[in-house]
């Protein structure tokens, strides 16, 4: 990708269409962590509704040790929010342009540290399968906290249901009987077309990121990370070395 388009895409001056392309690639990767994560340790990590209902289930059927890993799941996700805002809010306080490539890149090394634990889950599953999980809960509250961060919460990547949601509103107002109705002076029910296609979008490239990430555990094993940390770096890489090299010149 040109350097230009790399640097509009995760730079600290944003415009509307770089916001939706990088929650494009995000949401590709998004799915395809979660679905290839399910295949690698048996148990969703991006959405944290299911955990909460498990963590209520497994309390009420008294299997404490069940709902405590959930509640580990749980912090995970949120530290990992947590991580993804400190990384912004420090980079645009010391100006920089890879206030949102940080935690991408930081996101990125996550990523492969996923893949080492893998070579080390049939040997040692009691130890490596609850630490893996827990690591992709973070993975995806960094990631979906950068874009909410970016976006000013109006673009999620690492869940879909907000967006099918939206997509059935939407939908909604498209079809709505304008016309049946006498004109009583009220303006029409309008679909916002524009939000319609992101939201397909998005939720397509989800699947289409999942269907790869599933593939690519399945035929190659955790391998499959380092093309997907890869393409992180390779997202966030152009900012931070302009800050570098920037940092170079006034020293």
């Amino acid at each position: 990708m040109p350097i230009p388009y790399l640097r509009k895409l995760t730079g600290k001056d944003r415009s509307q269409q770089a916001n939706r392309h990088l929650a494009f690639f995000l949401s590709f990767i998004a799915g395809a962590i979660n679905a290839g994560g399910f295949l690698a340790v048996g148990q969703y990590t991006s959405h944290m509704s299911g955990i909460v209902s498990s963590m209520a289930d497994n309390l009420a059927l008294g299997s404490l040790g069940l709902m405590l890993a959930g509640l580990a799941c749980l912090l995970s996700f949120l530290f990992g929010a947590m991580t993804s805002a400190l990384l912004i809010n420090w980079g645009r306080r010391q100006d920089l342009q890879a206030e949102f490539a940080l935690p991408l890149m930081l996101e990125a090394g996550l990523l492969l540290v996923f893949g080492l634990l893998g070579g080390n889950l049939e040997g040692h599953k009691w130890l490596f399968v609850p630490m893996t999980v827990i690591l992709l809960c973070a993975i995806m509250g960094l990631q979906n906290a950068i874009i909410t961060k970016i976006s000013k919460a109006e673009i999620r990547t690492t869940h879909i249901t907000g967006m099918v949601t939206d997509i059935g509103i939407e939908l909604g107002k498209l079809v709505y009987w304008n016309r049946l109705e006498p004109d009583r002076g009220r303006p029409d029910v309008i679909a916002d077309r524009g939000k319609l296609r992101l939201l397909a979008t998005l939720v397509t490239l989800f699947f289409s990121g999942g269907l790869a990430g599933a593939l690519g555990f399945k035929h190659i094993g955790f391998i499959a990370t380092a093309a997907l940390a890869a393409a992180l770096m390779c997202l966030a890489i152009v900012p931070i070395v302009d800050d570098f090299l920037k940092f170079r010149r006034n020293v």
